[in-house]
């Protein structure tokens, strides 16, 4: 497992005021408030306390590190996996006109932070990007490496790289300077990738000691299956230009030869053992989701529906099994449709509408639990546009409303006082700048813990939210911590820590020994300080935690980490008796299906809330399976069918109702004939109940994708289109500048401002798998400068003929000549464009032009004196 988490804090801190009673609501990109009271409430179990434990064992282990440095920001990284080695960054940096001055300082620890020292010599005092970050290679590996700045004329970079753990390191200057973070190969950490400022993919097989440049004008690369490599370039100038025009290549022998798998592409991404494309339609505005499994060798197109230039589409979770996708709703909504697919990525089911999915910022609360199997959290936006928060257990099967918590009360959001329910604070409240500090925290080992910050009503409110626990996956829930916290899991859930989040400096944690029942003070220092963050080692299986803030005087501000260890605390190993028999996913013990998800019950042995003792790092999660028989839970709604809310059947999508289900699966139309149901893919139950479905062949061809083999080998070169209409442009000058004089001159052209946005909604263009907190948010909106200009030609139903014809067509590259009466442009100022047209000839509705580059020189003939010329690119599709 990789342990390259990173935590960056920094000196200024948004933290929301205090707001009371209100209930969020999504008005298209702004909140909506509901003004109420909110009563204060008692902790929830014993509440926190003094006694009970020796306090003096945790002061005996509390180290401080006071960094003496001038320093605007701190970032950690753990290099491997109980090693107790981490790295500590201090940066500080002015901007000066353009160029940026800074400083850097790095920090190692051996002992869990315990103790620091200044290894900063190591890298020659040199100035580490922050934006870079600090690249741990995967597993145990030991490798680092550090991206710095290159003093110099050079335009190249320079990178620190450690394969001992960053007990040394070796400087090695780039022949590229890198445009983001070097890409460790996931199995293989001296495999390494990289993309430079200028566009060109570069890859190293040696960890970083040479380099080789594979490709030049690539957008963006992935590691693949074994060696392979996955990669966009662009055509025509820029990857924000081709957007919608990529080409989808892959190498298997590290860019000696390379196969073009994909055309047309807007972008792509990984996920399980699935590859994805967004591919623009023959229509050219809008894009369909294309699936291989075979590493591009051939694809299908997903059943999904097309999204327009103003939608999206996200891979919210992915694995070997099946896929969860959102779609985006036409229009700025604000909500989608969750989708879930088969075992083949192909055929998709609705599985939640209005799913709350900003089209501003790209939040979505979507949330991976991942101490439960089968379990996600998520927000959806109701008619009156107040967020609530819904909860699934099977996968996406059927989604519920989370349980009220036994000691909260329904807050002033609730119409009715004795029915509400708790609502999640995650990605969509941080975004909105609400005192959350933290999303909702779930690890694999501490089996059945949920934490989150929430309130209790009929929607999501503003209120300063408290943090709710979860023992058993999400069932049922109880008031942990009034207020909003910081928290962590250690000990595999035997300890939970936590830290008030609050404008004051502070001095105090909390913990708790039994999963948050009770709750323990400890004050760790006399002076209290400016609280930024709290950090442990990822895997939640360490005894230590680090508090970090800062100490601020009048003329200096000196960063400050307090280390406090647990072990002398809980001074037992945990034995065979601290443990009890557990079922998961158990709602109704008298049921002998209870426990049942996913065709298998699991029985775990869980630490007794009790027993105060350590599980200990070598602690692994014990579990007894058994298959259970199929019932309607095992299965989905099939194709064309959907579960409306609080239904348990599946019903026919209404505007499905009549028809027959087909669809296209490798070039061959199939019909399904279903009763409703599939089953969910991974579900492991055997017997019982088993609805019919069947796919039958209709000896038909259709178009399975937008990706085929003559698209795919067809050249693209424009160069003999513009020598054999060399000739015809001076005979068609007279006539095109009429025409441009009447139409285009005439007032009829104007510039705009046009927005761009990669599918998948993740880092950039790539997927975002949400709830992880390795993972970096990703899709950002793209703005995008074109020319339009209207063509008015030819009447209504000439222009009616002409889009009938455009359907038969072939894509057909053209190149004209335009005259434009612009005499207030230079001649050095005329420029090559790259036009994409409904239709040339008789009329063509609009015109979208990208600049590529200056022509200088270009309309110094005498014949097109004091005109502007422009050579254009047609692409008819």
């Amino acid at each position: 497992m990789e342990r390259g988490a990173l935590l960056s804090f920094r000196v200024l801190l948004l933290l929301a005021a205090p707001l009371y009673g209100r209930e969020v609501r999504l008005d298209t990109r702004t909140l909506r408030a509901r003004r109420g009271a909110d009563e204060p409430e008692s902790e929830a179990g014993c509440g926190p306390r003094d006694g009970g434990f020796d306090l003096e064992a945790l002061r005996n282990n509390t180290h401080k590190r006071v960094f003496n440095d001038l320093s605007g920001s701190v970032s950690l990284s753990w290099i491997g996996d109980s090693t107790g080695v981490i790295l500590v960054l201090t940066t500080f940096q002015v901007p000066l006109l353009i160029v940026t001055v800074g400083q850097s300082k790095l920090y190692r620890s051996e002992d869990y932070g315990k103790t620091f020292t200044d290894i900063t010599d190591l890298i020659n005092n040199t100035f580490i990007r922050t934006e870079f970050g600090m690249a741990i290679g995967p597993e145990n590996s030991g490798k680092v490496i550090l991206t710095g700045d290159r003093s110099g004329p050079e335009n190249t970079g320079r990178i620190f790289r450690s394969s001992d753990f960053a007990k040394n390191f070796i400087m090695t200057d780039l022949p590229f300077h890198p445009l983001t973070q070097i890409t460790y190969h996931p199995q293989n950490s001296d495999l390494l990738l990289a993309l430079s400022t200028e566009g060109s993919l570069w890859v190293s097989k040696n960890f970083g000691e040479r380099w080789k440049e594979i490709h030049k004008d690539v957008c963006l690369a992935k590691w693949g299956p074994g060696i392979t490599i996955f990669f966009t370039t662009y055509l025509n100038g820029s990857c924000k230009a081709d957007l919608g025009l990529l080409e989808l290549k892959r190498t298997k022998d590290f860019g000696k030869t390379f196969k073009t798998i994909g055309s047309k592409i807007y972008s792509f991404g990984l996920g399980g053992r699935f590859l994805f494309a967004s591919v623009m339609t023959e229509k050219g505005n809008t894009r369909r989701i294309h699936v291989s499994l075979d590493q591009g060798e051939t694809w299908n197109m997903a059943q999904l529906p097309s999204v327009g230039q103003e939608q999206f589409y996200s891979i919210l979770a992915a694995n070997d099994d099946m896929v969860f996708m959102h779609v985006d709703e036409p229009g700025d909504t604000g909500h989608g449709t969750i989708y879930t697919s088969d075992d083949q990525g192909i055929i998709y089911s609705k599985s939640l509408e209005r799913h709350l999915y900003t089209t501003t910022g790209g939040e979505t609360d979507f949330t991976n639990v991942t101490s439960m199997r089968g379990t996600y959290i998520t927000s959806v936006l109701s008619e009156d546009n107040s967020i609530q928060s819904v909860i699934t257990f099977d996968q996406g099967g059927e989604w519920v409303h989370l349980r009220k918590p036994e000691n909260a009360k329904c807050d002033s959001t609730a119409k009715n006082k004795e029915k509400c329910n708790l609502h999640i604070h995650a990605s969509y409240s941080i975004s909105q700048k609400l005192n959350v500090p933290m999303a909702p925290l779930s690890e694999p080992n501490a089996v059945g813990i949920i934490i989150a910050h929430g309130s209790v009503g009929d929607a999501i409110s503003i209120t300063n939210p408290d943090v709710y626990i979860s023992d058993d996956g999400g069932y049922t829930w109880a008031r942990m911590l009034k207020g909003p916290h910081h928290y962590a899991i250690l000990d595999s859930g035997g300890i939970i820590v936590a830290v008030e989040q609050t404008h004051h400096p502070i001095n105090v944690i909390k913990f708790s020994a039994d999963e948050g029942q009770c709750w323990h003070n400890y004050i760790f220092s006399k002076e209290p300080i400016t609280f930024t963050g709290l950090a442990s080692e990822p895997g939640a299986k360490s005894m230590n935690v680090s508090i970090w803030g800062f100490k601020e005087s009048f003329l200096s501000r000196q960063w400050v980490s307090y280390t406090i260890d647990f072990n002398d605390l809980l001074k037992r190993d945990c034995e065979e008796k601290d443990y009890t028999k557990w079922l998961a996913h158990s709602n109704d013990p008298s049921n002998p299906t209870d426990g049942c998800i996913l065709g298998y019950k699991e029985e775990y042995l869980r630490l007794r809330k009790s027993s105060v003792c350590q599980n200990g790092r070598d602690y692994k999660v014990t579990k007894q399976p058994s298959v259970c028989v199929c019932t309607l839970d095992d299965f989905l709604c099939d194709f064309g069918y959907y579960r409306p809310e609080n239904k348990s059947e599946c019903e026919e999508q209404p505007e499905l109702k009549g028809h027959d289900l087909e669809f296209c699966l490798y070039g061959k139309k199939e019909r399904l004939m279903t009763k409703g149901y599939r089953k969910i893919p991974g579900d492991k139950c055997a017997g019982g109940t088993n609805p019919k479905r069947e796919e039958t062949d209709l000896k038909k061809k259709c178009t399975s994708n937008y990706l085929n083999s003559n698209q795919l080998s067809a050249s693209s070169s424009s160069t003999p289109v513009i020598l054999a209409v060399i000739g015809l442009m001076l005979i068609t000058a007279i006539a095109g500048l009429f025409i441009i004089k009447k139409y285009v001159c005439g007032g009829r052209s104007r510039k705009s401002l046009g927005g761009l946005r990669n599918d998948f909604r993740p880092s950039g263009s790539h997927f975002r798998f949400a709830g992880r907190p390795s993972q970096a948010h990703l899709g950002q909106r793209q703005s995008w400068d074109f020319w339009s200009i209207d063509t008015p030609f030819c009447n209504s139903t000439q222009k009616q003929m002409a889009l009938k014809d455009l359907r038969h067509q072939k894509p057909v590259k053209l190149v004209i000549m335009m005259i434009l009466m612009r005499t207030s442009w230079n001649s050095d100022l005329n420029m090559l464009l790259k036009v994409s047209a409904y239709r040339l000839g008789c009329c063509y509705r609009r015109v979208w032009m990208q600049i590529v580059h200056l022509t200088p020189n270009l309309g110094t003939s005498p014949v097109f004196k004091g005109h502007c010329v422009l050579v254009a690119s047609i692409n008819l599709s």
